[in-house]
């Protein structure tokens, strides 16, 4: 279901416009808490975890989008009886999902438990608003509750933004005058500095990925330090604002005119939380671009993605990106995941005549993109802005382990906002594998694709990345963007004689509306259009025969692709023999 089939998404001006919209998201699932409000009746989704902790995260996640609002100040009016009735959910919830003795407990703590995720979302209520989470409760309620959150400091954390769940527990314990371990808030917060780079980029600690957790995660919990702790720790306050203004610089490069954002790494199921940062800027008081043009980018991102179908028929929103999909997951996604993506709605926390909910027509989101380059060398990635949609270009140098599709989610050669990505079922047939945006090498019935890249630069024009597919065939890639698209010179070493597959970007196919597919596979061409886009695919080889290069688009297997349920690839065949070859792939994109 679309988001538009119940969301008034037309209309977000006011304050109590954006309220409106949290309650429609959020009232389909006031019915679905257990009896002991501590977990959600949404429909099991297996992770790795347990189901305890899949309920607690069910429960705890809604609270991104709560706190703001009770934050806000804004508790009579039309929403009263709704923010109410979701007040006395989860002050029941917290008691019952705290207490071992209660049939809706969470569960014991041990390492790396996913409870310690969503204790950041209980923490952020503590903090916001401890009228609703935490003065309503009595005494050994509160003293239960702080217990179970100082396990956090009982236990070891993995290193990356995990970490930061522990500082906003700590700080949040500190803050409502309970026992805390400001030990701990010292040891991660110095860990912190060993993450950042530099330009406000961080790495994800020592995955060394650099995705949307620098922004809906580590700035997200920096600047909820600085808002609380500025009186008490000035200095790092201070740095992680600067920090932030620094990041928005770039990062506001990974969103198009319409708001869009390109899908790169994972989680990408937490879908609108991609625009969360600029939240919690608002939040925070900073403005790295003008109120109006920041409310244009965050309403533009929240009206593209809730037309899309990412609720099911009760309203509750999926596990997918662009719809319901579960080949894209990854294991670590339970059935309450997807509320991630309140994280957006921390605006919510300014009064309603602040500027960022007064009317602002004709604010036009295109200045923001008025460089069409931006390399980031701290993020690995040159990003482009083409007209009306804009493309990353990146090396693929994050190791291929963790959380399932890493190797699509990092190391495609392009990451688009409007044509996005496809991930892969299988890596035997190309149907299955639908290889977009990839050199593919096709030997003994398996597709070979880039995994990881040993060597790589990002210079102000180009992305260059030697790596190996396959034993015995070493390629060295050069990624140059222009206004066009994008142009790929792939030098290559092998020892076997094989094909190749230079493929281009998915294009939407559907049988349910007409979008008007034309496809053409002519000598070294192929050009596959709808009336929406078009990507056209040119090969050439270097003292190849004319025979050695051909068009070649592909149907892709059904739910593949993030963004389109059915999709159809344009690509070039290359014959590669033993020895050097040199190819040079041109891929025109445009969307209409």
């Amino acid at each position: 279901m679309r988001g538009s089939d119940f969301l008034d998404i037309d209309h977000l001006e006011t304050k109590d416009d954006f309220i409106r919209l949290l309650f429609g998201i959020l009232e389909p699932l006031k019915d679905r808490y257990d009896s002991f409000c501590s977990g959600l009746d949404t429909g099991r989704v297996f992770a790795h975890y347990d189901a305890k902790a899949a309920d607690m995260e069910a429960f705890s996640r809604p609270l991104w989008g709560l706190v703001p609002l009770w934050a806000g100040g804004e508790k009579d009016g039309p929403w009263e009886e709704l923010s109410r009735e979701f007040a006395g959910i989860y002050q029941r919830g917290l008691c019952n999902g705290t207490d071992p003795a209660s049939g809706g407990y969470w569960g014991d703590c041990t390492t790396f438990d996913q409870r310690f995720v969503e204790m950041a979302a209980i923490s952020y209520g503590l903090l916001f608003a401890p009228d609703i989470v935490w003065e309503p409760l009595d005494g050994g309620q509160k003293q239960r509750l702080a217990a179970y959150l100082n396990r956090i400091n009982e236990n070891e954390l993995p290193v990356c933004n995990w970490i930061l769940f522990a500082v906003l527990v700590n700080i949040a314990l500190k803050k409502r005058d309970m026992p805390y371990r400001p030990d701990m808030i010292e040891r991660y917060l110095d860990g912190l500095e060993s993450f950042y780079l530099g330009d406000g980029w961080y790495c994800d600690g020592d995955s060394g990925q650099k995705d949307y957790y620098i922004s809906f995660a580590i700035h997200f919990y920096c600047l909820v330090y600085a808002v609380v702790m500025e009186k008490e720790d000035e200095e790092r306050s201070a740095l992680y604002k600067a920090r932030a203004m620094d990041f928005a610089n770039s990062f506001i490069s990974w969103f198009d005119e319409d708001g869009d954002a390109i899908p790169f790494g994972r989680s990408l199921t937490y879908r609108f939380a991609q625009v969360s940062f600029f939240s919690a800027c608002l939040m925070a008081g900073l403005e790295p671009f003008p109120v109006p043009v920041m409310k244009a980018l965050i309403r533009g991102h929240l009206k593209s993605w809730l037309s899309r179908d990412i609720f099911d028929r009760d309203g509750i929103l999926t596990i997918g990106y662009g719809y319901a999909n579960l080949n894209m997951s990854e294991r670590y996604n339970a059935q309450g995941s997807p509320y991630w993506a309140m994280k957006t709605f921390a605006f919510l926390m300014l009064p309603a005549d602040h500027p960022f909910f007064m009317p602002d027509a004709g604010i036009d989101t295109a200045k923001l993109f008025n460089r069409p380059i931006c390399s980031m060398p701290y993020a690995d990635m040159l990003v482009y802005h083409h007209k009306n949609h804009t493309t990353a270009y990146v090396p693929g140098v994050y190791s291929p382990r963790g959380h399932g599709h890493i190797v699509e989610k990092y190391a495609k050669f392009a990451y688009d906002s409007k044509f996005g990505i496809s991930v892969s079922r299988s890596q035997y047939e190309l149907c299955e594998c639908a290889p977009d945006c990839m050199l593919s090498f096709m030997i003994d019935g398996y597709v070979y694709v880039r995994r990881i890249c040993e060597d790589h630069t990002i210079t102000d024009t180009s992305v260059i990345s030697v790596w190996s597919p396959y034993p015995g065939i070493r390629v060295r890639t050069s990624l140059i963007p222009d206004e066009t698209g994008h142009r790929r010179i792939h030098e290559i070493e092998s020892d076997i004689d094989c094909l190749a597959l230079d493929s281009g970007f998915a294009i939407r196919r559907d049988d349910i509306e007409n979008v008007g597919m034309k496809v053409s596979d002519e000598k070294n061409v192929s050009s596959v259009s709808n009336k929406y886009c078009e990507c056209i695919v040119t090969g050439h080889m270097i003292d190849g025969r004319a025979d050695d290069v051909k068009g070649r688009s592909y149907i892709a297997d059904p739910g593949t692709h993030l963004l389109y349920p059915k999709t159809m690839i344009p690509a070039v065949e290359y014959r590669i023999r033993k020895g050097r070859s040199v190819l040079t792939t041109e891929i025109k994109s445009k969307w209409f």
